[in-house]
């Protein structure tokens, strides 16, 4: 350990801002300059400071520019961590914030054990967790020309008076509505259009979803996940494709917290307060939990869907399915029974399930 080099990164589209701290617990911190973000210049930079053998190990945080340095580093022999922002120890009276600083901030803490690193999907899983994130914004684009073309209606007093939007039903009446301003018919059919579009593309997502999944190498914990009630095929997908490696928490509770599901609290002595969940870290799971949480809310029952979904598993798989569902449905009626707020239930729904999800994925990796 004593002979390691400990480089701290600071990432831009452009350049890349370069600190060391040399080992041992006084040992220097300096910067070694900046350098333009490509390749090839990364890797002599990488290459120099490793002269006479000395072990470097760099470290730099998560964002927009992916962890492509991290493969780059790695492939070149060296040890690299990619850190969580958030985890990062930060003083509260530092006001000030360069590249330079916090690159010899990163530099010296890794030197000292003090960063948390995240977990670094291979380049197969994280095409996958692209694809899922596209789809997920295609829901979110269809869900705003939704309420586009609702919003539109509703100002010009074109109300449907039937029990569901979005069904047939619903397509035929809009086919019936009529402006006296050609205008506004115009306007009618282009946010018609758009919803269209919009499903279209989220359709078209989907399918490419369900035709990659067999060649992925998380496909098994796919299948397994889809025994929870709740948990279809993109709710599957979407947990394991971010989440990643299910076995690197060492128990459910662990997932939990990682997911922000888990009260947030701020305790001191005998005073205890403990208020809403953390809502850390993947926002895109929790949704898609908590959604599928509501189902939950009827009677413990294998419907036909259910039924197919469960047929090629393994007993134990199947079981822990049942277990789950008979628990988390009586839950659901005993919270709701006690007056609880429906968001709150469902949300602690969601939480139990991610056990249940951790256990499953568990034996299926």
């Amino acid at each position: 350990m004593d002979d390691i080099t400990y480089v701290g990164l600071d990432v831009d589209k452009a350049t890349v801002c370069v600190a060391v701290a040399e080992s041992g617990r006084g040992g220097e911190v300096r910067q070694v300059g900046v350098f333009q973000n490509r390749p090839e210049i990364l890797c002599k930079m990488a290459a120099k400071l490793g002269r006479g053998g000395r072990r470097l190990s760099f470290s730099y945080e998560a964002g927009p520019c992916g962890y492509g340095l991290h493969r780059l580093l790695t492939a070149c022999g060296h040890s690299c961590v990619v850190v969580a922002p958030s985890l990062i120890p930060m003083k509260s009276g530092d006001r000030v914030k360069t590249d330079r600083r916090d690159a010899m901030m990163l530099a010296k803490l890794h030197r000292a054990g003090e960063l948390t690193a995240i977990w670094i999907p291979d380049a197969t899983h994280e095409a996958i967790r692209d694809l899922v994130r596209a789809r997920a914004t295609a829901g979110r684009v269809l869900s705003k020309a939704r309420q586009h073309l609702q919003g539109f209606l509703l100002r010009h007093d074109r109300i449907y008076r039937g029990a569901r939007a979005w069904t047939q039903a619903y397509w035929r009446w809009l086919t019936t509505v009529r402006f006296e301003h050609p205008a506004q018919q115009i306007v009618l059919q282009d946010y018609i259009h758009a919803v269209e579009d919009a499903e279209a593309r989220r359709d078209r997502l989907t399918r490419q979803i369900e035709e990659m999944l067999p060649s992925w190498s998380m496909a098994p914990v796919v299948a397994a996940l889809q025994a929870m009630r709740g948990v279809a095929l993109v709710v599957a997908v979407t947990v394991v494709a971010e989440v990643g490696d299910f076995r690197r928490f060492a128990n459910a509770r662990q997932l939990m917290a990682y997911l922000g599901l888990v009260p947030s609290e701020h305790s001191s002595g005998s005073t205890i307060r403990r208020s809403g969940i953390t809502k850390a870290g993947n926002t895109l799971v929790r949704r898609v939990l908590i959604e599928g949480a509501w189902t939950y809310r009827m009677t413990a029952r294998v419907s036909r869907k259910l039924h197919d979904r469960l047929e090629p598993l393994s007993p134990v798989i199947r079981g822990i399915a049942w277990k789950a569902q008979v628990r988390l449905c009586a839950r659901y009626r005993r919270l709701a029974a006690s007056g609880k707020p429906k968001v709150v239930v469902t949300t602690a729904i969601a939480r139990e399930m991610v056990g249940f999800i951790w256990a499953i994925a568990c034996i299926a990796s």
